[in-house]
């Protein structure tokens, strides 16, 4: 009898030190150890975002929406950091996506899109399963639309200071504001393949986007036109209509943005994922004449020179970029390239 006494406390001991440890290992070592630096993104709140903080808590916003973007993460804007949370006490990271990540929506929708989503979702998102919140008080929706509009906020800001795009075309009023770009990056993962890319393939080049329109012309033209307006054969039985690249929206794109959208094709339509096809070197010389077709006059585009239909039959305008090639082909392959033949 004692001995199967002492066997039962030896076992809820053990049982207890493992619980310990566990509250140890998890709770109270981060919470000691861990104390990241604040970025330019940590902010505090208002009263009245507080409040909303508060109501989307209240309301179980945290089940269905996570606050972080990870590193592989798409469509989901710029990647978050740990001392974005400095201010978070407790954070809302969430645990699952049934509803879309928020790490930086704020800014993306304007106030009445809020409201009208959070009223009746699916009059803005068809085929949402979000619950309709129409009985919340007029504070209590605007409160939680003043927490919604800061998420991100910051990392938006910040991201316009840095790089800023201004649409030379727009009119006077037009002409100073800036093109949020936050919301035009590809995912840190797409970034880091491209510095590897362009290591070897320079995007400002004018042979390498002369390359890139032959590819163009044999993987992209039936889409999106030979000129890249989006009116190519195949566009008419398309619902989804292909992007009309000569658009100034297009010039606020980043090398980086442009070889991401080739790569994996853009969700929701019929653009393929070249990446399975293309080598990464093709796709890097996409990525050079792509750039070449926004008409907002920016300096990326005005560097390179891309030869127009008129100078085929002239051999005189097409020297240089053949001059170009034979240099990349030296440096790239033992075999010289040969005009109209490749290589041998």
């Amino acid at each position: 009898m004692q001995h199967r006494i002492l066997n039962y406390l030896i076992a809820a001991v053990f049982v207890a030190l493992i619980f310990l440890t566990i509250v140890f290992v998890t709770m109270i070592l981060p919470a000691t150890t861990f104390q990241p630096v604040a970025t330019a993104a940590a902010h505090g709140y208002n009263a009245q975002e507080r409040h909303g903080r508060e109501v989307y808590k209240r309301e179980g916003c945290v089940y269905c929406h996570t606050q972080f973007v990870r590193y592989q993460d798409r469509e989901m804007g710029e990647m978050v950091e740990a001392g974005d949370y400095v201010n978070e006490t407790p954070h809302l990271l969430g645990t699952e996506r049934t509803g879309p990540d928020l790490s930086n929506v704020g800014g993306k929708y304007p106030d009445a899109w809020h409201w009208a989503h959070v009223m009746q979702p699916r009059s803005v998102k068809p085929g949402s399963v979000m619950p309709s919140f129409s009985y919340l008080s007029d504070d209590d929706m605007r409160d939680l639309i003043a927490y919604l509009q800061t998420l991100g906020r910051e990392r938006e800001l910040n991201a316009r200071r840095r790089a800023p795009h201004i649409n030379e075309k727009a009119g006077a009023e037009e002409g100073a504001v800036k093109t949020p770009i936050t919301w035009l990056e590809a995912p840190q993962e797409l970034r880091d393949e491209w510095k590897r890319v362009s290591k070897n393939v320079d995007p400002d080049n004018s042979a390498n986007a002369n390359s890139g329109r032959g590819i163009y012309m044999q993987n992209c033209s039936t889409c999106h036109g030979v000129t890249g307006r989006g009116n190519g054969p195949m566009s008419s039985s398309m619902i989804k209509k292909p992007a009309n690249f000569t658009r100034s929206f297009y010039g606020a794109y980043t090398d980086a943005l442009w070889y991401w959208r080739v790569k994996e094709g853009v969700a929701g339509t019929r653009m393929p994922r070249w990446g399975r096809t293309l080598s990464e070197q093709q796709m890097g010389y996409l990525v050079a004449f792509l750039k070449t077709l926004p008409t907002d006059g920016s300096q990326a585009s005005s560097k390179v020179e891309v030869t127009q239909y008129s100078q085929l039959d002239q051999p005189e305008p097409m020297s240089a970029n053949y001059n170009e090639i034979e240099k990349l082909s030296e440096l790239h392959a033992s075999s010289p390239y040969i005009y109209g033949g490749g290589r041998h």
